[in-house]
């Protein structure tokens, strides 16, 4: 799956969904997985429905380890239903939202999908079963999930999620062409990559565009982050400092040396065509790049230039309409997917980054010969970084890609840009008040 699909509004649902809804199975629900008095082991038939958006290699890897999950726990039956991309799973959580007992046991979801199902109570804290001393990991272990990754799963502080498919961002490079033009290390920091791609579109006569950002939410919600500032309905999108991290971008695309991806979604393509030097793009995307460069030159990848990097991909969530048992068993299943044999399997075989922090130091994972990424990840891990999960964020990061594509436009067509940070700053403020 490569980057996350824009679509982040936050969806209001009545106050009647306050009320506890019937199980779909019909089983009685519960007010609260802590007042549950938690099954640990399942000893009658039990079926959960999980709602995943994965497709390709990520599905055929989903369904592998599922039925290696039924084979080790032949009471518990998981019936994966793909509700297509990322788009229509949203769509389709939102609109059974409004009929509680119709939802899944678990989902794949971004957290700020869930926002107001928190609110409403419709979403299970799965704090509890991660301390329960034998279904969970026990209140005294260890999950050996990255802390930022699951940190990252949280809904107004409440461990509603666990991560699962997770990436980051990367720099991906042609070694090829850094050897050519003189560019003797990865850019560490922006003013390096700034430097480096300058050098490029020189030296090769404006025939090599020196770099480019796949997402540009992205870029200005990390280019804030790195002056300082955390993304919130506090930014001045006309300030100066957010002047500063747009100027940057737009500067560069202005004299050449920088791109966007434009009509072509993402860079990876550009890159294989040796129309870009390197790009800032989704870690899962690895694959996509091998491919399209195939025997044409060496590329490599690096950790994202400056401090933070964003995690993506989605967590999995529960919801409280489940019966004790389901939500035990679905819970187990969780578990196993974030295990270390599970991980190991999952990330060398989709391109996700592993969760669990033992695969991303284990020997199996680093010799990883397939793809660069496992060599680099646990120094292109130090500093993680996503969007806040407060009222409107998701739609106000929903706005700065089609904002920061106006901008860059006109930075294209080489006219001052402070109009169109005007005209997106208006739209960036109406996004946090809806």
């Amino acid at each position: 799956m490569k980057f996350r699909r824009k679509i982040a509004a936050v969806f209001a649902i009545g106050l009647s969904l306050l009320g506890t809804a019937a199980c779909s199975n019909g089983n009685s629900s519960s007010s609260s997985s802590s007042a549950d008095k938690i099954p640990t082991k399942i000893t009658k038939q039990t079926n959960i429905v999980f709602w995943h958006g994965m497709t390709g290699v990520q599905q055929q890897t989903l369904k592998q380890l599922t039925q290696e999950f039924e084979k080790k726990n032949p009471k518990i039956k998981v019936k994966l239903e793909n509700q297509g991309a990322y788009s229509d799973l949203q769509a389709k959580i939102n609109s059974t939202l409004q009929s509680p007992k119709d939802l899944p046991t678990i989902t794949q979801a971004y957290p700020d999908w869930l926002y107001t199902a928190s609110k409403n109570k419709l979403l299970v804290d799965l704090k509890p079963y991660i301390n329960n001393q034998k279904l969970g990991w026990g209140s005294s272990q260890k999950s050996d999930i990255k802390p930022a990754l699951l940190n990252g799963a949280k809904i107004g502080g409440v461990q509603y999620g666990i991560p699962f498919n997770k990436s980051i961002e990367t720099l991906t490079y042609n070694a090829d062409l850094f050897k050519k033009y003189g560019i003797k290390k990865a850019p560490t920091t922006m003013a390096e990559l700034q430097t480096a791609a300058q050098t490029i579109y020189e030296k090769s006569h404006h025939q090599v565009v020196g770099a480019g950002f796949d997402s540009l939410s992205n870029y200005y919600v990390l280019g804030m982050k790195n002056e300082g500032v955390d993304f919130s309905k506090k930014i001045d999108f006309a300030g100066d400092t957010s002047k500063k991290v747009i100027n940057y971008y737009a500067d560069g695309v202005k004299k050449g040396y920088f791109r966007v991806a434009g009509s072509e979604h993402y860079l990876s393509g550009p890159f294989a065509n040796q129309k870009v030097a390197m790009y800032i793009g989704t870690s899962a995307g690895e694959g996509f790049v091998k491919q399209g460069v195939g025997k044409k030159f060496t590329y490599d990848v690096a950790p994202r230039p400056g401090k933070y990097t964003m995690q993506q991909g989605t967590d999995i969530y529960m919801f409280n309409h489940a019966s004790a048992t389901q939500k035990s068993a679905a819970f187990s299943y969780i578990k196993f997917l974030v295990s270390k044999s599970s991980q190991l399997k999952w990330a060398n075989a989709t391109g996700y980054i592993p969760v669990n922090q033992q695969v991303i130091n284990s020997k199996e994972y680093k010799d990883n010969q397939q793809i660069k990424l496992p060599a680099k990840l646990g120094s292109a891990m130090k500093h993680l970084y996503s969007v806040p999960v407060v009222k409107d964020a998701g739609a106000a990061y929903g706005q700065l890609n089609p904002i920061m594509q106006n901008i860059m436009s006109a930075a294209q067509k080489k006219q001052n840009v402070d109009n169109s940070i005007k005209t997106g700053k208006a739209k960036f403020d109406a996004a946090w008040k809806q």
